[in-house]
């Protein structure tokens, strides 16, 4: 094999040439996170036929310029892919792959690119959107330990500090409580400007928008415990190209196993050669057309076609304490740990199944259905779905996060301060084999920090806020309703490995 080294205008590229003559099919990576790590990966490429092409976006590492997240790569992007077809070892024809800021790179090539500089084909792995997509959920609520973490690590510097949050938060536990949150910068000594201006972008679905005017194969990958997971999904239900697949594995963002019980043996994939099957059948007009792929089964050790869902089934709950409780910024639930106190004054609702007298496989979307109030002009609900097994531990199912802003006017506030109202949290979309004996516990609470900001409860931005106030929630639990999305048999199951490169 032959490496050969380019600047790009300014863009530092690395290209791996397989062995042979040529001209070769090429993969395109472009990444925030050093091209030199991911030189195994073009290895890979170049030892299977492909011409491995490797850059660093403008202004990281050893490429020119200024670094500004999301901003330069459709332009970059597309002067890349003029070069990368004019050299003498490419035979025109390329892949554009990337996973999380690197698929954000992929994918506005394919969208936003002009046509002669576009990619043949998408790989798109747990794809980080855009800005607005990372930074909130879609009601608006602010990722905050997500992006804290990014941006501490990545932010406003060539190099990256993987681990910059983390001595951070070992050196203040507190850091992330401490108002406002704009000032996060000066608490980890280190000049942030672009942190400020993250949380203002509002604008959420520009490329998924676009994604129906695709006009190449896509291959989305993802995983259950990512938190790009509805994106992923969605882009592959959105897309217009030829075909589309999709992978979703019980994996987190580095798509790895988490470990516990959602993953088994059979749900370990090989990622680069099926990355590479579906690449040269997608190059050669082979891969069948429509949306297909290959979910993960959590708990069942097996894998399902992407398109399997259940019938919708309502499952009673009994209140076990908390139908009054104070969400209360200074005490808030918290996203990292499962257990609830007993005592004391009630910090969330609680609502359990009794235990499930047979195995269930739950595949598909989530939906709580509440009625209820809460005393403040900007209220968060958050509904976190737990299994309660017989052997005592809890498993984290699924998380919805919702937020519900008053009118301002007098009146409307005058008229629904204390009237209850019925609304739906969705908590995204699981595939799981539950147990006899599980029990499901339903926690409806109004934080859930570090993981999201803190809603101040006094109409103020979670970010720029600098006072807390707690607010008195009450939930009618005669109103809730869990609504799981159940296979009525044993499922019939499909392998990756042959349904992905179809």
């Amino acid at each position: 094999m032959t490496s050969l080294r380019a600047h790009v205008d300014g863009l530092a590229t690395d290209v791996r040439l397989p062995d042979g003559p040529g001209p070769f099919p090429a993969v395109l990576v472009r990444t925030p996170y050093d091209r030199t790590r991911h030189r195994a990966e073009a290895h890979g490429w170049a030892r299977r036929g492909f011409a491995a092409v490797v850059q660093d976006v403008r202004g990281r590492f050893a490429s020119a310029g200024e670094w500004r997240p999301y901003e330069n790569e459709a332009a970059d992007g597309t002067a890349t892919a003029r070069w990368l077809r004019r050299q003498p070892w490419s035979d025109g024809r390329y892949v554009a792959v990337g996973s999380s800021y690197g698929a954000h790179c992929a994918l506005v090539l394919a969208l936003e690119a002009d046509r002669e500089a576009r990619p043949d084909a998408v790989v798109a792995a747990v794809p980080a959107l855009g800005a607005a997509e990372t930074a909130r959920e879609p009601s608006g609520t602010e990722r905050l330990l997500s992006r804290a973490g990014w941006w501490a690590a990545h932010g406003d510097r060539r190099d990256s500090d993987e681990g910059a949050l983390g001595a951070a938060l070992a050196a203040d536990p507190g850091l992330l409580a401490h108002l406002p949150l704009t000032g996060l910068p000066d608490r980890l000594g280190r000049s942030l400007p672009s942190w400020a201006g993250l949380w203002r972008h509002h604008e959420r679905g520009r490329l998924a928008a676009r994604a129906v005017d695709a006009g190449m194969p896509l291959l989305a990958v993802g995983g259950h415990h990512d938190h790009f997971t509805e994106d992923t999904v969605a882009l592959w239900r959105a897309w217009g190209g030829p075909s589309a697949r999709l992978l979703l594995g019980p994996w987190g963002h580095g798509l790895t196993s988490v470990p516990g019980p959602d993953a088994g043996p059979a749900h370990r994939v090989n990622l680069g050669d099926l990355y590479v099957s579906w690449a040269r059948r997608a190059l050669t007009g082979g891969l069948a057309p429509g949306r297909r792929g290959a979910l993960a089964l959590g708990g069942g050790d097996v894998w399902l076609p992407a398109d399997t869902e259940g019938e919708p089934r309502a499952y009673g709950l009994r209140l076990l304490r908390g139908s009054v409780f104070t969400a209360d910024p200074d005490r808030p639930v918290r996203s990292d740990d499962l257990r609830v106190p007993a005592d004391g004054e009630p910090a969330r609702c609680l609502l359990a199944t009794p235990p499930l007298p047979r195995p269930l496989d739950a595949v598909g979307p989530v939906r709580v259905g509440l009625r209820a109030t809460a005393d403040a002009p900007s209220a968060d609900w958050i509904a976190r779905l737990v299994a309660l097994t017989p052997e005592g531990t809890a498993e984290r199912l699924a998380v919805g996060v919702l937020r519900r802003e008053r009118r301002a006017d007098r009146a409307a506030r005058a008229d629904r301060a204390d009237r209850a109202e019925e609304f739906t949290i969705d908590l995204g979309r699981i595939a799981r084999r539950l147990r006899a004996g599980v029990r499901l516990r339903l926690e409806i609470a109004g934080h859930h920090f570090p993981a999201h900001a803190r809603n101040p409860h006094t109409g103020d931005d979670p970010v720029t806020a600098r006072r807390l106030l707690p607010s008195r929630r009450e939930v009618d639990p005669e109103g809730v309703t869990l609504t799981l999305h159940v296979l009525a048999s044993r499922p019939t199951p499909t392998d990756p490995s042959q349904e992905i490169p179809r």
